[in-house]
């Protein structure tokens, strides 16, 4: 394997990597429109793209020690010590690789926190929403809900026990 096997494989983990931004935007996209039916589904799609950029990355970590075995470089080189080993135009299109890398992991890490953020504020509202629910319904008080057409109510009939003996 050579540098063109190499920066073959770097174009394929910028594709996987670009697609991951797409699918993190869609995670958002979902999260923030409430539409929770489709989070499941559109984070387990992250989790696919993640494993193909991790199948990548081994095959790119096995090109990248060949080309560095072929330069005289220890095995498992950065992409820079790569670039400045070899001549132009190889060391051009790997610096290139280097950038386009940096500019997506820095897209994909704010995008990512971003939806952990959105993630935790839902969570927290859930959690909030139960222990208040679970407090009015402790106090005997009536829990709001929604009637069988759909209209909130205030109080739903229910049934109820009745000591007849006082």
């Amino acid at each position: 394997m050579g540098l063109a096997e190499v920066s073959t494989i770097l174009w394929r983990e910028r594709e996987l990597l670009e697609l991951l931004l797409f699918k993190l935007e869609e995670e958002q996209l979902v999260l923030t429109s409430g539409r929770s039916r489709w989070l499941a589904r559109a984070t387990k799609e992250v989790e696919i793209v993640l494993a193909e950029i991790r199948r990548t990355e081994l095959a790119r970590a096995t090109a990248v020690d060949e080309a560095a075995e072929a330069l005289g470089l220890a095995p498992n080189p950065s992409l820079a010590a790569l670039a400045d080993a070899c001549a132009e135009p190889w060391s051009g299109i790997l610096r290139d690789h280097r950038t386009s890398f940096h500019a997506l992991t820095a897209e994909i890490t704010a995008l990512a926190n971003s939806n952990r953020d959105l993630i935790t504020a839902g969570k927290q509202a859930t959690e909030e929403t139960i222990r208040m629910l679970m407090a009015l319904n402790s106090k005997g008080d009536d829990v709001p809900t929604y009637s069988p057409s759909g209209t909130a109510s205030a109080s739903v009939p229910r049934a109820r026990l009745i000591n007849e003996t006082l």
